[in-house]
Formats: structure tokens, sequence, C-alpha cells
């Protein structure tokens, strides 16, 4: 498949590599160009290009960059591209780390949905709740003892094969989580946010989320502060 990837960071480099591997034609863009991203290229095989290209006559687009950054995204980035290219959203709202305070999310929006009022897109979530070191190393065979399985969250149920269908191809369990007002059980501080679970225990730990968002995971009027001293 053609993939284009918005976001050249940790997530969104081992996806790159990862779908490089299993042979598709994947391209990767960030905000500051091409030419900003040689290391990347080499290291996965994946092509730099514009953003815009990253989308043109993709069949896939990972939306892979902070939360706070969406909003700053083209606002014609999906312009002229067909209403069935898939798109994935694998973002976290960091807000005391790196976000700073997102009012939609703050009041409850699940943090999926807010992407897609920004993009004008529907998304799937899915690849948000794992190390990105986890991503790269930890992928097994179908059938492994102990496979890690991610959750996979959409409306569309075609949308969400397809992902569904990219995450057992490059090692993991993929795990139906229901729709995108359901994503807020991946969310961080979730059960199953960075636990690396096998399926069963995923989808048991999918239904002990607390749609609660716990306090230090709001922001506050100091934020953001960074990973280190949170703020």
């Amino acid at each position: 498949m053609k993939i284009g990837i918005i976001g050249a960071g940790n997530i969104g480099s081992v996806l790159a590599l990862r779908f490089t591997e299993k042979g598709h034609d994947v391209r990767i863009a960030n905000s500051r160009g091409p030419a900003s991203l040689a290391d990347i290229e080499r290291e996965t095989g994946a092509k730099a290009v514009e953003a815009r290209d990253a989308v043109k006559d993709a069949e896939v687009v990972v939306v892979t960059i902070p939360e706070a950054k969406v909003p700053n995204l083209p606002k014609d980035l999906f312009a002229g591209v067909p209403a069935s290219v898939v798109v994935i959203d694998t973002g976290n709202y960091y807000p005391q780390q790196r976000d700073g305070r997102i009012e939609g999310i703050e009041k409850g929006t699940p943090e999926s949905r807010w992407v897609e009022q920004q993009i004008g897109r529907p998304v799937v979530k899915a690849f948000n709740n794992i190390y990105a070191d986890h991503l790269k190393n930890r992928g097994k065979p179908p059938g492994t003892p102990g496979r890690i399985a991610l959750p996979v969250a959409g409306d569309d149920a075609k949308a969400k094969a397809v992902v569904m269908m990219l995450v057992d191809e490059i090692g993991f369990d993929p795990v139906d989580a229901g729709q995108i007002d359901d994503s807020w059980r991946q969310q961080p501080a979730t059960p199953v946010y960075t636990a690396d679970l096998d399926a069963a225990g995923l989808r048991a730990a999918l239904q002990k989320a607390d749609p609660v968002r716990k306090p230090e995971w709001r922001a506050t009027d100091k934020s953001p502060g960074t990973f280190e001293q949170p703020a």
C-alpha cells in the first residue's frame, strides 16, 4: 500500500521503518521539510517529502504529531484526498508535559474525536498506547504466546479493518476497541496505556478504564512543563 506519515518523531519513524520492511511504499513528512529527514530516510527506507506529497495518492495516512500541533496542519491538507483514504491518529494529549490546555479535550471530548474536528476527516485511533521502542522491537508472528495486542478504535468498519491488518502485519494482535467515542479507553492513564498486554488482557483492561480524566492528566495554570518536570 501507499502510506503517508505526517510526523517523524518516535512513533512516526518506527512506523515508517516497520511498514517499509513489509513492502509498503512509505512517504514521511514533518514541519521542517524533507531536508531535515535525511537520517530518517536512510534509517527507515521511507521517502522524505512535503506534507501535501505524503497524503497525495496515499491509501493510508498516519497523523503522528504532538496534539497541540494538530491545528497547525495546512487547512487544505486533505483537499482532493478521497474519502476512502484511511487516516490513523496515534496522538495522545499530554497537557502538563507538552501540549498545554486544549479546551475541547479538557471538557471531555475524546482525543481522537478532537483530532477529527481539527482535520475534517474521520480517523482510526491506533499505535498510541505502546512505547516506540516496543513497537519497533517486540512484534511477534501471529499465534506467538503472549503476543502484545494493540487497541484499534474507529467508526468506519472498513477503515478499522485496514488498520487492524497493518497492526497484525507488523507483529501485534489487533483488538477492536469500539468507536472513536470509546477511544478514551486507550488514552494515557488507562489500564491499557503502555501495558504490553496480550489480547485477552487488553480486552479486560479496556473494560476497566475510568472515563474520568485523572488530575495529573489535566492542564493546570502553569501548563505545559516538560516530561521531566510536568506542570
